[in-house]
């Protein structure tokens, strides 16, 4: 997979992934949305938005994820702790 678009992600919205090299510590994916861009000639791909919830109580430092999905395969996204709620860490991920 050389790109990642909306595309690969919008149909496992409320999927698991799993952070394998963090004790194998489970994110939900729970929202994949598309962002406002300007219209570009030659963009690789349209903007989006990716929204993970991890019900850990321990917060995890913005960094490269390696996410294991098993429809999906394994791949590297930077995640940045962007808010808490009652059951955990919400995590975003911006691809522009």
């Amino acid at each position: 997979m050389n790109v990642l678009t909306l595309e690969h992600f919008a149909a496992r919205v409320n999927d698991t992934f799993i952070s394998v090299g963090d004790g194998n510590a489970a994110f939900i994916l729970k929202e994949a949305r598309p962002l406002p861009s300007a219209t570009l000639e030659g963009l690789l791909r349209a903007p989006f938005s990716l929204l993970f919830h991890n019900s850990s109580p321990i917060l995890f430092s913005q960094k490269i994820f390696q996410l294991q999905h098993d429809g999906f395969g394994e791949v590297g996204i930077f995640l940045v702790p962007v808010a808490r709620d009652n059951h955990g860490f919400l995590y975003q991920a911006v691809f522009n």
